[in-house]
């Protein structure tokens, strides 16, 4: 399975708008495409930060898109009053789906770089320690982990029932994750909490 990101830095007043376009225009147009597995769509209304992520069947079909969908990336990025969006293309190492997402739900992500030749050792260490311990959490619904297996560049995203059980799970989670980091030598990123505004991916159990 591979995926596709696009990230906007939205209008905050134009959100709604971007989420429209993307929910109406943009997920009918590529749900029509070949090896298309789904769709989903983190916001945070504050800071106007969007990300659309579409999921493939495979690198080949994901690739046979792209020129495709540069047309509905323009018109979502002006809907959100935005500027030029930042796209990346991953591998979808690893998902774990405990509960399906709900119109609450919120997401966690955290963006980390590791040594690519350490790469079968996270995806190790995900499936053996790191889901366990998810599972625990009161109100946790999912982990995925997206990667790029050339540079080391991943994307890990958890998602909550709701706001409330995300904010529960903060303290716990920054101490997993950074025990994770430190014994697989990952470098951290960047982290960001969403909402959940579209949750339409029909990504199967990959662990």
């Amino acid at each position: 399975m591979h995926a596709r990101t696009t990230t906007i830095s939205a209008d905050p007043n134009r959100i709604d708008a971007g989420i429209a376009d993307v929910r109406d225009n943009v997920m009918s147009a590529v749900s029509g495409m070949d090896g298309y597995v789904g769709l989903s769509m983190l916001c945070d209304p504050d800071s106007g930060r969007s990300i659309v992520t579409t999921a493939w069947e495979n690198e080949a079909a994901m690739a046979a898109t792209r020129e495709a969908v540069l047309r509905m990336r323009e018109q979502a990025t002006k809907q959100f009053g935005a500027e030029k969006p930042e796209v990346r293309e991953w591998e979808i190492a690893a998902m774990h789906r405990l509960h399906p997402a709900g119109d609450d739900s919120c997401a966690r992500v955290t963006w980390s770089r590791v040594d690519p030749a350490s790469i079968d050792k996270v995806l190790d260490v995900f499936r053996t320690d790191l889901i366990p311990r998810m599972d625990e959490m009161p109100g946790f619904c999912s982990l995925s982990l997206m990667l790029d297996r050339q540079t080391g560049d991943n994307s890990l995203t958890a998602v909550y029932a709701d706001r409330r059980a995300m904010e529960a799970s903060r303290q716990r989670a920054m101490y997993i994750r950074d025990e994770f980091r430190r014994a697989l030598h990952m470098s951290a990123t960047d982290v960001a909490e969403f909402d959940v505004v579209l949750h339409h991916l029909r990504v199967p159990e990959l662990v």
